[in-house]
């Protein structure tokens, strides 16, 4: 059987005007990912990741820190492993439900604590398909879109290891899938994710089955506590 190692990406810059693009802290995550793949000798026959710069800067970084590793195959970029718009989310919300406004971007702990909360009731009223919002698939075509990308990478490479990097809510909407498991368990995987997080899966031509969620072996003995992050 191959393996599907599926990475959230590193650390983003929240709390700006550009999310979209890795923090030092992000980068540090990502080569030390890619050091513990190198130390394991992991060499991977596909990269797979969705369209985003967090996606595209996570995959670089894996492979900077894998100083062991050969040259990296072409990253296949899929959408349906983009993350989903917060923002149309909470609008969304607001205009149905008149939900108090999200917090401000800042990483202040009571105004995220707040974005975060009213991006969980968005998320389930998503799913739930009480909401639309503007520009988003409904959450069932978000979900098949981002297992169909999986499959894909399994039907390609059934006997190899590939490296997936996406977004805690496709990844969510994965396991979910795999799982039988309802929206509301997505939505609850996908706020628990941790950046760089490893979710690993058997593989085959025909099917993938759970190892792992949300690990983090490249982290677990470093002894700088604050590489474990969220955002």
């Amino acid at each position: 059987m191959g393996a599907i190692y599926v990475a959230r990406h590193g650390q983003a810059a929240f709390g700006t005007d550009d999310y979209d693009r890795l923090t030092p802290t992000g980068f540090t995550q990502a080569r030390l990912l890619g050091a513990y793949f190198g130390l394991r000798q992991v060499r991977f026959d596909a990269v797979y990741t969705g369209t985003l710069r967090r996606h595209a800067e996570t995959a670089q970084g894996i492979f900077e820190g894998n100083a062991a590793g050969d040259a990296p195959p072409d990253p296949q970029r899929r959408r349906g492993l983009d993350e989903y718009s917060s923002e149309a989310l909470v609008s969304a919300l607001k205009v149905v439900h008149a939900a108090p406004a999200a917090a401000a971007v800042r990483r202040d702990p009571l105004f995220v604590r707040e974005h975060f909360r009213v991006l969980k009731e968005a998320l389930l009223a998503w799913t739930e398909d009480r909401i639309r919002p503007l520009g988003m698939p409904v959450w069932r075509a978000f979900q098949d879109a981002a297992v169909a990308a999986l499959i894909e990478a399994r039907q390609r490479f059934p006997d190899g290891n590939v490296l997936v990097v996406s977004s805690g809510g496709p990844i969510a909407a994965i396991v979910a899938a795999v799982l039988n498991a309802p929206p509301q368990t997505a939505v609850e995987l996908n706020l628990r994710m941790r950046n760089t997080s490893l979710t690993e899966f058997a593989s085959s031509a025909r099917r993938h089955q759970l190892i792992s969620f949300n690990a983090l072996p490249h982290l677990d003995t470093h002894t700088d506590a604050t590489l474990s992050t969220y955002t």
